[in-house]
């Protein structure tokens, strides 16, 4: 291990202990303090307001924190690794705040289904970077830094941190909600725990799919050979964007779990998700188009399979017949 990738990997350990630390320190205060019954106006506000303090750790931990890593490093590339593991710190801050009150069957299966997707996009991460701490930051923010060059300091902030605790804390909101209402199981838990599943499995699948296709490419072009210019087996035969699919489908469950609690409302973070992620398919294709030994493949990739959604191919035939 380089001593960077070693460096990069202690300090990812180290980084949540500021939240882990206050909140342990809160739980015992109030343990100590009767329950409650004689609490400062600050360790009184933390125990009335669980989502707010939510998002106020989120802030200063990562937000903060983070950024000025980022800034030291000259690199984003701690949000992404985090992205997999925030919603499980979430879901167990949310069950252990002395404010919850929940169904604990419902709580051990969203538990347990948190963690198998932590598990999954983790693995999935540390894959692709070739097992790596840091290796890299996004393309996306890398784009940026170019784009917006000497103000990238100070936007990188709210482009890449702030935005992230919108999009994380709005999607974690079933986290929330399944820790705040205790209700019996019924027959929407076990349809929302299917929708889920499925979801991580699909993704699974698919990133499996489009992590063997890379590494078949990477070893043609060190041979000298002649790259595949498109993949267009598996299930991604029947979307172009698979992977992306499952991942929705994922967050879309959990929604299930919420609105079963009588609180609907929390698909606005799933909405707000889709549609950033439908955005970025739009950035992931067009960066497709501009490479020239794919782009002709690619064109016709889109003409003949669905953009999302898994769906049969198009006819060549008619494609053809369509345009002219």
């Amino acid at each position: 291990m380089s001593r960077s990738n070693f460096n990069n990997a202690v300090v990812s350990f180290l980084v949540p202990l500021p939240s882990i630390l206050f909140y342990l320190y809160f739980v015992n205060h109030l343990q100590t303090n009767n329950g409650g019954a004689s609490l400062s106006p600050l360790w009184s506000w933390c125990f009335h307001h669980p989502l707010l303090l939510a998002n106020v750790l989120f802030f200063f931990n990562v937000n903060v924190l983070f950024w000025v890593i980022g800034r030291i490093q000259s690199s984003n590339w701690m949000i992404d690794l985090y992205w997999t593991v925030i919603p499980v710190m979430l879901v167990y801050y949310y069950a252990t705040h002395p404010l919850a009150q929940f169904d604990l069957w419902r709580s051990k299966v969203v538990i347990m289904l948190t963690w198998v997707w932590s598990i999954r996009l983790t693995h999935n991460y540390f894959r692709r970077e070739n097992w790596q701490w840091g290796a890299r930051e996004d393309w996306r923010f890398t784009d940026m830094r170019r784009q917006y060059g000497r103000h990238w300091w100070w936007i990188s902030f709210f482009a890449v941190y702030f935005s992230q605790q919108i999009f994380l804390i709005g999607i974690c909101l079933p986290l929330y909600v399944v820790h705040s209402v205790d209700k019996p199981l019924n027959m929407w838990d076990f349809v929302a725990a299917s929708v889920c599943l499925c979801g991580i499995v699909i993704a699974y699948f698919a990133d499996t799919q489009l992590h063997d296709f890379v590494t078949t490419n990477s070893k043609l072009k060190q041979l000298g050979k002649p790259m595949v210019p498109n993949l267009d087996r598996g299930l991604w035969r029947y979307s172009r964007h698979p992977n992306y699919f499952g991942e929705q489908l994922w967050w879309w469950g959990l929604v299930v779990f919420a609105w079963n609690l009588g609180h609907g409302w929390t698909f606005v973070g799933a909405l707000i998700n889709s549609m950033c992620l439908a955005y970025v398919t739009v950035l992931v294709e067009r960066r497709m188009l501009k490479q020239e030994y794919r782009a002709e493949a690619y064109r016709l990739y889109q003409k003949t399979t669905s953009g999302c959604v898994p769906w049969f191919k198009s006819s060549v035939i008619a494609v053809k017949d369509k345009d002219t």
